[in-house]
């Protein structure tokens, strides 16, 4: 079979190749893949700045944000061959540690879990995989080709059940929420903020384009006028931050309603200096109980909460945010960026639409 594959470290070893077909083990699923989302990790992978093959292996397999149809099903599984299926992308560490043991592995506090695509485990981005039924969630058929956003909706469940989790320390019932940031994630998260019944507003630079007007079609406010400028207007309960820029970060932190909660999703450079005043910082949070919380990764529930997100959503909507498709053969292609572009997927066969 053909795989996208990568030797971590390696800047330009990026390609695709003919290797083994995988054989499943009990217990688990053998999946074709039909598509598998792009995003910055992948990229970072790619150019040899993160990543991690399997201590026996050169070479790994790329791609953690999965769509795929199973093939053959263990007898009893609950899946059937034709089942339109993703994949959870982190596996407990071994040892394990407490939040592992529970289930909660994407709040593993050791750091020796492993990542399909990312850390020690083969990724997604091949023609067949195998996946362990107990890390598998099955899609919504009707979704096609939309489903290959399970991964991305699964981070932005997590993020919105962090924030509710928060919230429930006090009476919560906040009106207005504030995403920043208009790619997948900033898009996925304003999807949940209005599936919530929240009066949602984006913040992007851009004025033309796409962004602008997925935004309006649900239901939410646009924006592109400076942040300070936009959280004085707006005052959020909430802010879904997902653009990791240093500057705006702050300007929520201190922008929020009182008892705002800011969820951090988008990772900042390391390198970058600001100059930040941290007494008022400080006393924003303190003296109107904000709080401001780091959400990465999702676990099992988290992906089930983004199945029935999606399976709730407009189709026709999110197959807009898939504005690249791009064929395995010509996967190299697809790692350039588009600066009016959302998602990029790379098809892995033609079944979905």
């Amino acid at each position: 079979m053909r795989a996208l594959t990568v030797r971590p470290g390696r800047p330009g070893s990026l390609g695709v190749e003919e290797v083994a077909d995988p054989e499943p083990a009990a217990g688990e699923l053998l999946v074709r893949g039909v598509a598998l989302g792009l995003c910055g990790t992948d990229r970072e992978i790619a150019s040899g700045e993160y990543g991690r093959a399997a201590p026996d292996r050169g070479r790994l397999i790329l791609g953690h944000e999965s769509l795929g149809r199973v093939a053959e099903a263990p007898h009893g599984s609950g899946f059937n061959p034709g089942d339109l299926v993703a994949g959870v992308v982190r596996r407990p560490d071994p040892v394990p540690c407490g939040a592992c043991a529970h289930g909660e592995f994407d709040m593993c506090r050791n750091g020796r879990y492993r990542e399909r695509g990312i850390k020690e485990l083969d990724g997604y981005g091949a023609e067949l995989w195998c996946l362990e039924t107990d890390y598998a969630v099955r899609v919504d058929a009707a979704l096609g080709l939309a489903g290959v956003l399970m991964e991305p909706a699964s981070v932005v469940a997590k993020a919105w059940e962090q924030i509710e989790r928060v919230g429930a320390r006090a009476w919560f019932e906040p009106r207005r929420a504030l995403v920043t940031g208009a790619g997948p994630i900033g898009l996925l998260a304003a999807l949940l903020g209005r599936q919530r019944g929240l009066d949602v507003h984006v913040l992007d630079r851009v004025t033309d384009g796409p962004k602008p007007d997925l935004v309006r079609a649900l239901g939410a406010t646009y924006h592109s006028d400076a942040a300070g400028d936009v959280l004085t207007a707006v005052r959020p309960d909430v802010v879904v931050e997902a653009t990791g820029a240093a500057a705006l970060v702050c300007e929520a932190i201190r922008g929020t309603a009182a008892y705002g909660i800011v969820c951090l999703t988008g990772v900042s450079p390391a390198g970058r200096r600001l100059t930040v005043d941290a007494g008022a910082v400080n006393r924003a949070i303190v003296l109107e109980n904000d709080v401001v919380v780091g959400s990465v990764n999702a676990n099992l529930r988290h992906f089930r909460q983004a199945a029935d997100a999606l399976a709730r959503a407009d189709r026709e909507w999110l197959h807009r945010l898939l504005t690249r498709r791009v064929p395995l053969e010509r996967a190299a292609s697809a790692f350039e960026r588009h600066a009016d572009g959302i998602k990029t997927v790379i098809t892995l066969e033609g079944g979905a639409r």
